[in-house]
């Protein structure tokens, strides 16, 4: 997408060019979305977070997962991983109706990565910019978990691991759109509402194995960001 300043206005990024700001911009070790705060074995998730697996440098976020020497509730066994989120920061920054939230980010390669680009708020107000699973090596999903719709986005020239990819969501009152690569590939005609908000979260999950299939050996898995980006409605603004 092509951001046009007369109808939208830059309002928020994360260009990953100085150290994360924990805390004040973000938050690593916890969110309302997790049933536990820092892990969730109930959506199939191995996630046990971990903030240090967060990094930065030039100009890029490297998400890693490693085996967590912990065991969730189910008894499958944790791992360490990354997420970034604004809730609970001293900032709180939350998208809402209208907003076109953009990044660009390396697909993993790494059996089990479980990459994600979503919204939370209050036990929903969820949507999807996109889900990957490596072992569909050219699928996006997206999803609008607000008013239920959803598609799986295929494309081989763009989508691909260890594939460099910008992925944009426009939070329209009646109708999302998603933008693979600044082309409009979905819009899902039931949108967010006019009320809608939530906080941005960016995070590498790692599959446990019931819908996906979980890392199948201990080497670390990394999933790399290179900017988070939001624009606003020049009318909202």
């Amino acid at each position: 997408m092509t951001i046009d300043t007369a109808t939208f206005t830059p309002i928020w990024s994360e260009e990953f060019d100085a150290p994360i700001e924990w805390g004040a911009i973000w938050v690593g070790d916890r969110t309302s979305a997790y049933r536990y705060c820092d892990h969730n074995p109930d959506d199939n998730k191995l996630d046990w977070l971990d903030p240090a697996c967060v990094t930065v440098s030039g100009g890029v976020a490297t998400f890693t997962a490693t085996p967590a020497g912990r065991t969730l509730e189910n008894g499958l066994q944790a791992w360490r991983t990354g997420l970034l989120t604004t809730e609970y920061s001293a900032e709180g920054f939350q998208v809402r109706t209208g907003d076109h939230v953009e990044t660009r980010v390396k697909l993993p390669s790494g059996t089990g990565a479980w990459p994600a680009l979503w919204t939370w708020r209050d036990g929903g107000n969820e949507v999807d910019s996109f889900e990957y699973h490596p072992d569909n090596p050219n699928l996006l999903e997206l999803s609008n978990n607000v008013n239920r719709a959803s598609t799986y986005y295929t494309d081989a020239d763009a989508i691909a691991p260890d594939r460099w990819v910008t992925v944009g969501t426009t939070y329209g009152a009646r109708s999302v759109e998603w933008y693979v690569n600044g082309a409009c590939v979905f819009s899902d005609g039931t949108g967010v509402g006019d009320d809608w908000s939530a906080y941005p979260i960016l995070n590498l999950s790692l599959s446990a194995g019931q819908w996906h299939p979980a890392p199948c050996d201990p080497a670390p898995i990394t999933f790399a960001v290179d900017h988070l980006r939001v624009y606003r409605e020049a009318a909202r603004w």
